[in-house]
């Protein structure tokens, strides 16, 4: 069986994303997706646990386009394959390079620090800490009143469903890779107010300012 991956011309990729619906998944490092991606798309970089992410996170009949790195196309394909999406309908030629080269419309992720963050919670009063990691992380010790949504429960669109349009979200797992595919679902939803601790929980604790807490409850 010949499982190689159609190339898709930009023509081509545009007219599958917008008359179907159709799952954009973007599997460059979560470094390069910040900086720049296609509005919609979802990052699950290939240097995380992809596949796992990726079939938790997606319907696997839904159809798929790929971005990848230049190169890692049929990787991406495969893994995706391995996991059960049957519906992948290609990748686009020269991938992400081309879609801002032709003058494309360009999204992107904004980065912080933890230092930023550590210097922005005491003077804004809309901001409000998401905590992408699992329950029993969160428990272990986390930012004081963040929100914790584990981000397998992003799956359902309504777990965002009690974000105000004037929080200014800060969105961090454990050490950056979750995070960024959760910002990347949220600004899906069309909640763009967010930024992204670089470095996650790991370098937030490291914060002398920021106050973290635990929940012995949670890891009962």
């Amino acid at each position: 069986m010949n499982h190689t991956v159609a190339a898709l011309s930009l023509r081509d990729f545009k007219s599958l994303i917008t008359e179907t619906t159709c799952a954009i998944i973007d599997s460059r490092p979560v470094t390069l997706f910040t900086q720049g991606f296609i509005p919609a798309s979802v990052s699950i970089g290939l240097e995380g646990r992809f596949a796992e992410w990726a079939g938790n996170l997606l319907p696997l009949a839904e159809p798929v386009a790929i971005v990848a790195q230049d190169g890692s196309e049929e990787e991406t394909a495969a893994q995706l394959r391995r996991v059960g999406f049957s519906n992948i309908r290609g990748y686009l030629d020269g991938g992400f390079e081309a879609w801002k080269a032709s003058g494309e419309p360009v999204d992107m992720i904004i980065n912080v620090d933890a230092d930023e963050l550590a210097m922005d919670i005491p003077f804004d009063d809309r901001l409000v800490v998401i905590d992408v990691r699992r329950e029993t992380e969160f428990g272990d010790g986390h930012v004081a009143e963040a929100i914790n949504i584990p981000l397998s429960d992003l799956v359902d669109p309504a777990s965002m469903g009690n974000i105000e349009e004037d929080q200014n979200l800060y969105i961090h797992c454990a050490t950056g890779y979750r995070s960024v595919i959760a910002a990347s679902l949220f600004k899906r939803q069309g909640i763009h107010n967010l930024r992204n601790v670089t470095g996650g929980f790991e370098s937030i604790k490291q914060q002398e300012k920021i106050e973290i807490i635990k929940e012995n409850r949670v890891l009962n």
